[in-house]
C-alpha cells in the first residue's frame, strides 16, 4: 500500500513537470523564438514576412525619429522608476516596521486595485486629470486656480498614471528585503558609533540593493510597454515603446520592426537580470563587517 502511494506521488510529480516545461517550451519559449527569428526577415505588405534575411529592422531603430522615441519613453519610465523609489522605499520600511497583526491588511490595501483591470482605472485618471475633471472642479472650488489646467494628455499625466499603476510593484520586492532585513546588524552598527545615517548609507542600503534592483525590474520596462497609458493619458505626443510596437504589428504592419523593437526590450530586461543576480551573489557573499 505504502509503495503504490510512493509511486502515485512519483506519477504526479513527473506529469506535474511536464506539464510546467510543456507550458514554458510552448507559450514562453517558442514565441520568443518567433519574435527573434521574425526580427530578422524582410517586411511584406501582402504576407506580412518573407525573405532574405536582414538585419534592416535593427538599423532602423538608430533612425533619428525612432530613436527620439525611444529615448523620450526611457525618460519617462525611468521617472516614473524613480518616483516608485522615492514613494515605495519609505512606505515598504513603514509597513514592514508595523505591528505585525496589521502587515497583511496593509499589503492586501495595496494590492486591492489589482482586483480591478488596469484599462478601467487608467480611464478613471482621464476622469480625474480632464479639463472638468474632479482635479480642476476642486482647485477651482477651493480658489487655487482661476481657470482649469491642462493635465490630460500631458507627459506628466502619462508618468503620474504609470507611477499609480506600478507602484505596488516596486513596494512587493521592497518590502520582502526589509521583513529580511536583520535587526542585530542595526543596532551592532549603532553600537560601534554609527550615526543613523551611516547606518542607512552603509548597512541597509546596501542589504535592501536586491529589492531596489527587483522593484526597477517590475517597473522601468513594463513602464516602456504599457502602450495603453500613453494612449488614453498622453495623446500622441508622449508615445511610449509599446505603442511603437502596437503600430508596426496593427497599423503599418511592419512585423520585422516590431520584433526587433521587442527584442531590444527583451535584451534590456535581461541585462537588468543580470545585474539582480550580481547584486545578490555580493549581498550574499558579503558578511557585516565588510557591509559596515
Amino acid at each position: 500500500m505504502a509503495h503504490h502511494s510512493l509511486g502515485s506521488k512519483g506519477a504526479f510529480r513527473t506529469a506535474t513537470l511536464w506539464l510546467i516545461w510543456g507550458w514554458l517550451l510552448i507559450f514562453a519559449l517558442l514565441p520568443n523564438i518567433l519574435v527573434i527569428a521574425v526580427s530578422f526577415l524582410t517586411r511584406d505588405s501582402s504576407a506580412f514576412i518573407s525573405l532574405p534575411v536582414s538585419i534592416d529592422s535593427y538599423v532602423r531603430m538608430v533612425d533619428p525619429l525612432y530613436f527620439e522615441v525611444f529615448a523620450h519613453s526611457l525618460w519617462m519610465a525611468g521617472i516614473t522608476t524613480f518616483m516608485c523609489l522615492l514613494l515605495g522605499y519609505p512606505f515598504a520600511w513603514l509597513v514592514s516596521k508595523a505591528k505585525v497583526r496589521w502587515q497583511p491588511l496593509l499589503m492586501m490595501l495595496l494590492i486591492l486595485p489589482f482586483w480591478t483591470n488596469s484599462l478601467v482605472r487608467t480611464y478613471a485618471l482621464k476622469l480625474l486629470f480632464a479639463n472638468n475633471g474632479l482635479i480642476n472642479k476642486a482647485l477651482l472650488a477651493i480658489g487655487i486656480i482661476d481657470a482649469p489646467i491642462d493635465i490630460l494628455y500631458t507627459q506628466g499625466a502619462v508618468i503620474a498614471g504609470l507611477t499609480y499603476l506600478l507602484f505596488p510593484f516596486m513596494v512587493l520586492p521592497l518590502y520582502a528585503v526589509f521583513t529580511d532585513l536583520r535587526n542585530d546588524m542595526l543596532l551592532a552598527s549603532q553600537d560601534l558609533g554609527a550615526s543613523r545615517a551611516q547606518t542607512f548609507w552603509h548597512v541597509v542600503l546596501p542589504l535592501t540593493t536586491p529589492g531596489i534592483i527587483s522593484g526597477v525590474l517590475l517597473v522601468l520596462l513594463p513602464a516602456m510597454g504599457m502602450f495603453y497609458v500613453a494612449d488614453i493619458l498622453g495623446g500622441s505626443r508622449n508615445l511610449l515603446v509599446g505603442n511603437i510596437i502596437k503600430n508596426q504589428f496593427l497599423a503599418a504592419r511592419d512585423w520585422p520592426f516590431g520584433a526587433a523593437a521587442s527584442v531590444v526590450l527583451t535584451i534590456a530586461m535581461a541585462i537588468l537580470l543580470l545585474a539582480y543576480r550580481a547584486s545578490s551573489r555580493r549581498i550574499g557573499k558579503t558578511d557585516f563587517n565588510e557591509v559596515a
